[in-house]
């Protein structure tokens, strides 16, 4: 008798192991060099379509009645919209390496550009969002711009060749990645809509072309816009200039929709629609004075759109305030990948898909300090609530220029002439600022009244202080030294 159960045991158990086997390729669990045990079971394909210098001021979903977005408003629709959605760096590569590590730009090297002469680079000790999604068994594949270094930190497992202003030709060349048998990953990054070269017309008052060209690009309808028909931001000069180049921003953007549809098509052509997570964002603001390499809000307050099929409510407005280093635990989470949430400053806001509460996302932190090497300007900002603290801890410079931003014809049509203001503000208001600018976003969203230094504000300004010097420890800030001018913390620069 006992030899008889002995032998079902032994047969049930070899039964559990071979089903178990089986089973393998539908749940795996993979240890990474930390020893932190990662288990995957269904896991959703994700593309995460990152636009370049993309504001929320030209999106149909966003409110532009004149810009021509049909797909990327259909995803609005189709999912979740954020309208505090926040980058922390308004600086192409700085922004790309927050959204790929879940850490601050300055706690891992990556202080602005990595390309020519610029030579920012992030710690090879960290790891990466690919990185950690290819050991819990995704296929991760790029397409388009990279502008992060080194490759062994940002390392894919597929790189897609395409021109990245040409996004139905990106999109044609992700085929393969759509058909993967493994659950993917997939980055794509178009140039669009960031200025085109040359950034020095012949003529000052030429508008730039932000990559399009008469001849058009093939597959892609070129759409145009009338200058007198653009909307111009409150931040900037409403010029002829300035027009000009929204009309061509404007344009660039309809080619990013065409190749975000294309894509659309695509998946669910591969009937892979229905398990895909598409995340829409951009790396920062629009690229005109007054946005791009501004913390203030035209600068870092993005688009942010998310569609994950699994939720069922869709076109929800989200008013949480996210920031993209959340956005690296954020699809780990959405991938069903355990991690240790200590090794990130961001926090996962999966949450927050398909519904409008805030929940505890209610503050965002902001850290800029080098665009090109040349632009060293910190600043470090805290928004909580409606009030926002920022702080020039190089205040006494001049506000630097990004090479392309200073000879586009939108400054150059005020600089030229002289004029005193900016739009709302005064030139030499934007050039030197103050060490701190506090504003009430509620009462002030184009933050021209500084509260910093009245006295009614002062116990605000003093919290929001003390936030900001938190957040720093907690970061590991090498810059937080500055809040007493104290440079001894520095070392003495001699190994011993």
């Amino acid at each position: 008798m006992k030899t008889v159960l002995k032998k079902f045991a032994f047969i049930a158990f070899s039964s559990i192991a071979f089903v178990s086997c089986n089973n393998a390729k539908d749940a795996k669990v993979v240890e990474n060099k930390e020893s932190e045990i990662i288990t995957k079971t269904s896991s959703p394909n994700i593309i995460l379509f990152v636009a370049d210098d993309h504001g929320i001021d030209a999106l149909g979903a966003y409110g532009n009645t004149v810009i021509q977005t049909p797909n990327l408003d259909k995803l609005a629709t189709e999912g979740t919209k954020y309208t505090n959605a926040y980058c922390t760096s308004a600086s192409c590569a700085a922004s790309r390496s927050v959204i790929l590590t879940g850490k601050f730009g300055h706690a891992t090297g990556s202080y602005g550009h990595v390309h020519d002469y610029h030579h920012f680079s992030t710690y090879d000790s960290i790891t990466s969002l690919p990185v950690l999604l290819s050991k819990a068994g995704y296929e991760t594949a790029r397409i388009g711009k990279y502008h992060v270094a080194p490759e062994k930190v940002y390392h894919f497992n597929t790189v897609l060749e395409a021109n990245p202003r040409n996004t139905v030709e990106m999109a044609n060349k992700c085929a393969s990645v759509l058909k993967s048998d493994k659950p993917f990953f997939l980055y794509f990054c178009t140039d669009d809509p960031h200025r085109g070269q040359p950034f020095n017309p012949e003529e000052w008052d030429t508008p730039n072309s932000f990559g399009n060209k008469k001849e058009g690009y093939k597959d892609v309808e070129t759409v145009t816009y009338d200058p007198k028909d653009v909307l111009v931001p409150s931040f900037l000069p409403d010029t002829k200039q300035t027009r000009e180049e929204i009309a061509q921003y404007y344009q660039s953007i309809s080619r990013i929709d065409q190749g975000f549809g294309k894509l659309m098509q695509m998946l669910k052509a591969e009937g892979k629609d229905k398990n895909t997570i598409v995340i829409y964002i951009s790396d920062n603001g629009m690229a005109f004075p007054g946005a791009k390499t501004s913390v203030h809000e035209p600068g870092i307050k993005l688009p942010c759109i998310i569609k994950d099929p699994s939720v069922k409510t869709t076109g929800i407005t989200s008013e949480a305030m996210v920031s993209w280093v959340d956005l690296t635990p954020t699809i780990l989470d959405m991938a069903k990948v355990d991690y240790n949430k200590n090794k990130f400053h961001g926090t996962s806001f999966n949450s927050t898909v398909g519904k409008e509460e805030k929940g505890d996302f209610t503050e965002i932190y902001a850290s800029h300090t080098f665009h090109e090497i040349t632009m060293y300007y910190p600043m470090r900002v805290v928004r909580s609530g409606n009030y926002k603290l920022i702080w020039n801890i190089a205040y006494r410079l001049e506000y630097p220029f990004a090479s392309d931003l200073w000879a586009s014809s939108t400054w150059q049509s005020v600089y030229r002439t002289d004029q005193e203001y900016f739009g709302p503000k005064k030139v030499k208001d934007f050039l030197f600022r103050p060490e701190f600018e506090m504003y009430n976003l509620e009462k002030d969203p184009n933050e021209l009244d500084n509260l910093a230094y009245k006295k009614d504000f002062k116990n605000k300004v003093e919290n929001l202080k003390a936030k900001l010097k938190a957040f720093q420890t907690k970061t590991a800030d090498p810059w937080s030294i500055m809040w007493n001018h104290d440079a001894s913390l520095q070392g003495t620069g001699v190994n011993l």
